[in-house]
């Protein structure tokens, strides 16, 4: 069994790097304990037995795959789907954490084979990543642009790969449309405790701005489709943010023979990968004095419905041109309103059949991919479809457990692993009970802890009077809100067309009021309690932080939005909220 001490036994550090716990390599004797400290930890732990070290850190990582029939080729215009939302872990551990939920990655689409060297595409939604500064237990929701080949990602309103605004690589890449929702800088965040209820997203495009020749002055074309996230939430439904064609078209100033080929310009590709990819999750291992080899992983949770298997992903749908954009371009150019309700008779809903696998893997860091060994998934899990558009999972009891503390009902998967190489196959890790761990492993006494950290770096935006956040810069503010992780976002309301990332988008003066015309139109007819995308057949929506939802002050109803300009620790003094 294992003992927690202090970092720090006999008035000793131990290991201690900074003030906190440092790395399992270091042992220090004490008491005839091998003692040593958890690099994600703040406890130390006593392993049994003279020189007996304590479980190593290792980790869980790979994806679950989700198979679908494929949809005709015209569906080009874009995807929507539901995935459920829920805490995959019990407690937060860390910034090494990086998992998505379930999700998929729109592609350009081409008339012949893909261009090589060209990975461009649009893959965000649900989850924790390493760059989160602001965590909890409920996941996030970012964009996920992916410029060529990485060279810039944007996951929302000013969030991008960079966090320094001399080298703004995809801060300037998402357009803030909806008058209602605050987008932080760490994700949009969902209602705390959120546990299986559903979230809408998809990406389409609106007719916002004209495709054009040249490209900040070179003849390289840019299209003009604005990539647009609606959301269906429970407390918000519609347009959120968009896209610049600039964003993708700049790939084509270094290399003008990619023009053309970016989703600035192309459709989307109507079928996608839909999975689940996880990064990390922490788990530990050790060795027995038989020399077999145990692991041990956070608890890892599932959604559970009311017949106890989980629904994961409702509804993916692709659609055509004319489920929303042959209207919205009539209606600009002088027709009949449009409603923003996409035509479910221009869609196509992907059929799920069951089956699908999981690549989820314990391992070592630096292990390489040949090496790494994976669980036996399909013990403890089926795939299955639920209905033709919903797919989730069947649990086998008692290998996994119901747990029905903390924000709602879950399935709770093995913790327990023993490392299995028979003659012949592969080796694999068998499920086991913790009663068949043996003591002397350390694992059934390990703690997977939320570490202390040190208060999160604020994200801010230039104050520099002469930057484009300040020429011409807001109508209102500042407003600050304190969200449901803790943290105090500030934020201004600005013209719509004066907002920072589209003075960087490469729009003329005309162009850009153009674009603030058109978007004046759609805030005063379509709502954000309208109904855009078509609803779930299932289960129900989960919420955003209430707190992201905002009112726009007297006067800026039409044409002005919310811009997040900084977020912090929440210790900052709150102002009225608007």
């Amino acid at each position: 069994m294992l003992a927690f001490l202090p970092c720090g036994v006999s008035g000793r550090a131990v290991g201690a790097r900074g003030g906190s716990c440092g790395a399992w390599s270091r042992l220090t004797a004490v008491a005839g304990l091998a003692i040593a400290c958890a690099t994600t930890a703040t406890t130390c732990f006593a392993a049994d037995g003279p020189g007996a070290a304590p479980p190593a850190e290792v980790e869980m990582a790979g994806y679950l795959l989700v198979p679908h029939e494929q949809v005709p080729d015209r569906y080009n215009a874009g995807f929507s789907l539901y995935v459920a939302a829920w805490p995959l872990l019990g407690r937060y551990p860390g910034n090494r954490f990086q998992t998505g939920l379930f999700g998929t990655w729109m592609f350009a689409q081409y008339d012949g084979p893909k261009p090589a060297d060209l990975y461009s595409d649009i893959e965000g939604g649900l989850g924790w990543w390493r760059d989160t500064r602001f965590a909890t237990e409920t996941p996030k929701f970012i964009m996920g642009g992916v410029a060529r080949n990485f060279s810039e990602w944007a996951n929302g309103p000013g969030a991008g790969k960079s966090r320094d605004w001399d080298k703004p690589l995809g801060m300037y890449g998402v357009a803030q449309l909806s008058p209602w929702v605050l987008w932080p800088p760490d994700g949009l965040n969902l209602r705390q405790g959120t546990c299986g209820q559903l979230v809408g997203y998809g990406y389409l495009p609106l007719p916002l701005v004209a495709a054009k020749a040249t490209t900040a002055g070179q003849p390289v074309p840019t299209g003009g489709n604005c990539w647009t996230l609606f959301l269906n939430t429970g407390n918000f439904k519609g347009p959120v943010a968009f896209f610049t064609p600039f964003y993708w078209s700049r790939a084509s100033l270094a290399d003008p023979a990619l023009a053309g080929m970016f989703l600035d310009s192309r459709p989307s590709h109507p079928n996608r990968a839909l999975q689940m990819e996880t990064q990390y999750v922490p788990a530990v291992q050790a060795v027995d004095a038989g020399g077999r080899t145990f692991a041990r992983v956070a608890p890892t949770s599932f959604p559970r419905g009311p017949d106890g298997r989980s629904a994961v992903v409702h509804r993916v749908t692709a659609y055509e041109r004319a489920a929303l954009w042959d209207a919205v371009e009539r209606w600009f150019a002088g027709g009949p309103v449009a409603s923003g309700r996409i035509d479910p008779e221009a869609a196509a809903v992907h059929t799920f059949t069951g089956g699908g696998g999981s690549t989820w893997r314990i391992y070592p860091p630096g292990t390489p991919r040949e090496k790494k060994v994976g669980l036996a998934w399909s013990s403890f899990a089926t795939a299955e479809a639920l209905d033709p558009h919903t797919y989730g999972y069947r649990w086998t009891r008692p290998l996994v457990s119901d747990t029905d503390d903390g924000p709602g009902p879950r399935v709770t998967l093995p913790e327990y692993y023993r490392l299995d190489t028979p003659a012949e196959g592969k080796p694999e890790w068998v499920v086991v009970p913790a009663a068949d761990v043996p003591a002397e492993t350390g694992l059934t006494g390990h703690r997977f802890t939320r570490p202390r950290a040190a208060t999160p770096e604020p994200y801010t935006t230039p104050d520099d009077t002469g930057s484009c956040w300040k020429q011409p810069g807001p109508v209102a503010g500042p407003f600050t809100v304190r969200l449901g992780d803790s943290s105090v976002v500030t934020y201004h309301w600005y013209r719509f067309a004066d907002q920072p990332a589209l003075l960087n988008a490469d729009l003329t003066a005309a162009e850009r009021e153009a674009l603030q015309a058109r978007v004046e139109k759609l805030h005063r007819q379509w709502r954000r309690d309208g109904e855009y995308l078509p609803p779930p057949a299932i289960g129900s929506l989960a919420d955003l932080d209430p707190a992201l939802i905002v009112e726009p002050p007297p006067g800026l109803e039409v044409g002005h939005v919310p811009i997040v300009t900084r977020q912090a620790a929440g210790d900052a003094p709150l102002d009225d909220r608007r």
